[in-house]
C-alpha cells in the first residue's frame, strides 16, 4: 500500500429524524447567547428558521433570510455589517449550499461558530471550503475557521425538497465522492467513504422520485451526502469542481443542475487515467466498468432532470469563454487539461450527448 495522509476534521454530527428539536442544547453546548439563523428567502427554509427561533427563545436574534446562490460579495458585506451591528455571537445556517455559503463567507470576517442544519444534499456543511462571487468570477478557498462546529442531519427536513431538486442535489453529492476517488490526496479511508456514498445515493434517488416522503430513502440520501461532504472537505477536488465553479459562477447557472449535467462528461474524460476510481464507481452504481459515464448519464436522464448545459441556461456562444476560464489556474486532474479538450467536453455537455470516453478525446 502506498503512503498516505489522512486528517479527520473535527465536527459534532447528530443524525436522525427529529434531531432539530435539540437545537437549544446544541446552542448552549457552544456557549452562545445571541445566534442568527441564516436561510434563503424560500418559504420552507424560512419556516424552519422561525421554528428554530421559537425553540431557542431568548437565545435567538431571529432569521436572516437573504442567502442567494453563488454567494455574491454584496450579500457577504451586508451580512457582516448586520452581524456586527447586532452583536451576534453565533450563526445557524439552515438550507443548502447558499445558506451554508453565506454563513461561511461571513465567518471569514467575523470568526463566529456555525451550527449547520442542511435541508438539501449539497454537502457544504462538512467542509472548510468557502466560495464568493465577485464581478462575475467565483473564487473558492479553504479555511478551517469556516467549518461548522455542529451539524444536525434531520432526514425529515428534506421531505419537502422537490423530487427533481432532490436528484440534482444528490448528484452534486455523488460528484464529491467521484472526485475524491481520483483526488491527488486520495487515501484508503476517504475512498471507502466515497464509494459507499455513491452507493447510498444511487440506491435512494430513484426511490425518492417514486415517493418523496420515503423516510428510509431520505435517510440513505442524507447519509450519502454526509459521506460526500466529508470527503469533499478532506481531500482535494479536480476538474469537475473547477468546471462547475467556473461556469456556474460566471454564467449564473443553477448550482446543483450544473453539477448534474457536467459529472458524466468529466468521468468520461478521466476514465482512462483513473482506472481504480472507475472500478469503484462501477461497483457503487452497478454498471459495466467500460460504460460508467454512460450509465450514470442514463440514470440521471431516467430521473427526469436536465442532462445538457443548453437546457439549464448556458448559451452556445459562451463555450469558448467557459473553456478559457476553466483552464486558467487549473485544479489537479488525473488527465492533463488543455483548452481544446475542455472545449470539446463542454460542447458535448452543452448538447447533452451520451458520453463515452472517445467523445472526450481531441482529434
Amino acid at each position: 500500500m502506498k503512503s498516505f495522509l489522512y486528517e479527520s476534521l473535527p465536527t459534532r454530527v447528530v443524525f436522525g429524524e427529529g434531531v432539530i428539536e435539540n437545537i437549544r442544547e446544541e446552542v448552549e453546548n457552544l456557549g452562545l447567547k445571541n445566534v442568527l439563523i441564516i436561510s434563503t428567502p424560500g418559504e420552507h427554509e424560512v419556516s424552519i428558521g422561525r421554528e428554530l427561533a421559537g425553540n431557542l427563545g431568548e437565545l435567538s436574534h431571529g432569521v436572516y433570510a437573504k442567502a442567494v446562490q453563488h454567494v455574491p460579495i454584496e450579500s457577504v458585506t451586508a451580512s457582516v455589517d448586520y452581524v456586527n451591528e447586532n452583536k451576534i455571537d453565533g450563526l445557524i445556517a439552515v438550507g443548502g449550499g447558499s445558506s451554508m455559503g453565506l454563513a461561511k463567507a461571513n465567518v471569514l470576517e467575523t470568526q463566529l461558530p456555525i451550527i449547520a442544519i442542511p435541508t438539501t444534499y449539497a454537502g457544504s456543511e462538512m467542509t472548510p471550503i468557502w466560495g464568493i462571487t465577485e464581478k462575475g468570477v467565483k473564487k473558492t478557498g479553504k479555511n478551517l475557521i469556516v467549518k461548522p462546529k455542529t451539524v444536525l442531519y434531520d432526514p425529515a427536513l428534506t421531505t419537502s425538497l422537490p423530487a427533481a431538486l432532490s436528484v440534482t442535489s444528490g448528484v452534486n453529492a455523488i460528484a464529491h465522492c467521484v472526485e475524491a476517488l481520483y483526488s491527488e490526496s486520495a487515501n484508503p479511508i476517504t475512498s471507502l467513504m466515497a464509494e459507499d456514498g455513491i452507493r447510498a445515493l444511487r440506491k435512494s434517488l430513484p426511490k425518492i422520485i417514486e415517493n418523496p416522503l420515503d423516510m428510509e430513502a431520505r435517510s440513505d440520501a442524507l447519509y450519502g451526502t454526509w459521506l460526500g461532504g466529508t470527503v469533499l472537505g478532506t481531500v482535494g477536488m479536480a476538474l469537475h469542481h473547477k468546471l462547475c465553479h467556473t461556469i456556474g459562477g460566471t454564467f449564473n447557472l443553477p448550482h446543483a443542475e450544473t453539477h448534474t449535467v457536467v459529472l458524466p462528461y468529466v468521468i468520461a474524460y478521466n476514465a482512462d487515467h483513473a482506472p481504480e476510481a472507475i472500478q469503484a464507481i462501477s461497483r457503487a452504481i452497478g454498471s459495466d466498468p467500460q460504460d460508467v459515464a454512460g450509465s450514470l448519464f442514463d440514470l440521471i436522464q431516467s430521473l427526469g432532470v436536465p442532462v445538457s448545459l443548453k437546457r439549464i441556461g448556458l448559451n452556445e456562444g459562451d463555450l469558448d469563454r467557459a473553456a478559457e476560464l476553466a483552464t486558467k489556474n487549473p485544479y489537479y486532474n488525473p488527465r492533463p487539461i488543455n483548452r481544446e479538450s475542455i472545449r470539446n467536453l463542454l460542447e458535448s455537455a452543452f448538447h447533452g450527448k451520451r458520453p463515452v470516453s472517445e467523445q472526450m478525446t481531441v482529434k
